[in-house]
């Protein structure tokens, strides 16, 4: 069943709709949504209000409502069949891309910001030698933990202890990676067909994951404010989804932070819908602005209905491919009986270099933190002084800005930048084929230098948009 949108929830989301002289006012309600389906903010699949209720709702006649919604199901934006409403749309169908966001090796002087990542921190190497010199103590064993090493899932379970969630070690798994963990809980919780809802727009490799398992996916657009409480938890409620995947701290791409009431009500729907919630948490440590932090989901799951994952990658190194997974004990098992069926069981070598690093926990993090608040400000800086015209907020922890462009250029933007020595992450990978081409991902992770040098380039690359395309002749190729 579509989620149905209220004519007052719609008309919160349009907002100053209205046409001028030049326009009609039916044609400016198209366009108006139009562009919030393009912009992801207004999910596909979702019923609209019938025109009698969005008239209402907008104070304008039930003809213009009709004439918007006649021209956009001529666009191909809107279904319509009589007696069951007019329901959303892509033209040529909503598609999700089967591999997520991963680029090849950067040739030396190329700049990457197509990808949110950090080098290692030097006490990498100091955990690395101090794991090797205990690694003797483990040889004697077959080798094989499907859960994860003792030691580190204890020290996982302290942490969450330390935010006022209390976690035993039997509760926590660790996996190669957040992605296998989401990987390993879609595999057990999600038959094939059965939908899971993920915000729009969300991780990329997320996206991948869902498709791969053939889960159906629901989607709720995100605000520029964040996640609307109301349409999100009808979401829930209406289509009672098998799972939820949702990214409440620093929200990849957006660096949005949910707060606790919607967590806790989040929480509440979804034990009643019987819908299990991922909450990927690989940037809760990343915390800049020192936002008052809001207790985790898992704080508010009275019913075993909060997977809880995180990782290394982020915080400290993607190359330490450790992620965990915190749950009910019973799921736990569950999950390991499925990780066998895989890859049997993590590098014991790789866990306690975890374990070890783990201890520098502090010095890394401040370091990190402080390093990635002069790298925001640089980035801030330099679109403001190059691209002036783009919009963004600044978010108060994560690793990258959620741009809004002058114009639906993102992925010919991105082609363009590859010729000026810059990768980009377009909006369009973000969600469904068609959407957020307005918006691009730039993390805010290289050095300084190079951050401004990337948005020079970035610039230079939008200027080339607007001039028109030399047409060149070429000579006839040999056919032999």
């Amino acid at each position: 069943m579509p989620t149905v949108l209220q004519g007052p929830q719609l008309g919160r989301l349009l907002g100053r709709w209205q046409g001028g002289r030049s326009t009609p006012d039916y044609q400016a309600l198209a366009a108006t949504v139009r562009g919030l389906l393009t912009d992801g903010r207004l999910s596909l699949g979702v019923r609209l209000p019938a025109e009698r209720d969005l008239a209402l709702a907008l104070g304008i006649s039930r003809t213009t409502v009709s004439a918007a919604y006649r021209t956009l199901r001529e666009s191909g934006h809107l279904t319509s069949r009589r007696g069951a409403g007019s329901w959303t749309t892509m033209p040529g169908g909503a598609r999700v891309g089967t591999s997520g966001l991963w680029t090849p090796e950067s040739a030396g002087d190329l700049l990457d910001l197509g990808t949110a990542a950090l080098p290692a921190p030097p006490q990498l190497a100091t955990a690395a030698a101090e794991a090797l010199a205990d690694l003797p103590g483990y040889l004697a064993g077959a080798g094989y933990h499907p859960t994860g090493l003792i030691e580190l899932r204890a020290t996982v379970a302290q942490s969450y202890a330390a935010r006022g969630v209390t976690t035993s070690p039997d509760q926590i798994m660790i996996t190669s990676g957040v992605q296998q963990a989401l990987d390993l809980a879609l595999r057990l919780l999600v038959p094939a067909g059965q939908p899971v809802l993920v915000e729009t727009p969300t991780y990329p490799n997320a996206l991948a994951a869902v498709v791969a398992r053939r889960g159906r996916l629901l989607t709720h657009g995100l605000a520029d404010s964040g996640w609307d409480a109301d349409l999100l938890l009808a979401t829930v409620r209406q289509n009672r989804p098998r799972l939820a995947y949702l990214v409440p701290e620093f929200q990849n791409p957006t660096g949005h932070l949910m707060d606790a009431r919607l967590r806790e009500r989040l929480a509440a729907a979804a034990h009643a819908a019987g819908t299990d919630l991922i909450v990927d948490e690989s940037f809760v440590e990343l915390s800049l602005d020192e936002p008052e932090m809001p207790p985790p989901v898992a704080a508010y799951d009275r019913h075993a209905r909060v997977l809880s994952i995180g990782g290394m990658s982020k915080p400290y190194w993607g190359g330490l491919r450790i992620g965990w997974i915190r749950a009910a004990g019973p799921l736990v098992q569950r999950l390991a009986a499925v990780r066998i069926g895989m890859d049997m069981a993590g590098p014991v070598l790789d866990q306690l270099v975890a374990a070890r690093l783990l201890r520098y926990a502090d010095a890394v993090l401040d370091a990190r933190r402080t390093e990635l608040r002069q790298r925001r400000t640089v980035l801030v800086q330099a679109l403001a002084r190059e691209l002036p015209e783009w919009r963004f907020r600044v978010p108060a922890g994560g690793l990258s800005l959620w741009v809004e462009l002058d114009a639906p250029v993102s992925g010919a933007l991105a082609r363009a930048a590859e010729s000026y020595g810059v990768r980009l992450a377009p909006g369009p990978r973000f969600g469904i084929d068609g959407t957020m081409e307005r918006f691009l991902r730039l993390p805010y992770t290289l050095p300084p230098a190079e951050l401004d040098e990337a948005v020079r380039r970035i610039a230079a690359a939008r200027r080339d948009l607007e001039r028109p395309a030399r047409r060149t002749w070429e000579g006839p190729a040999l056919v032999a």
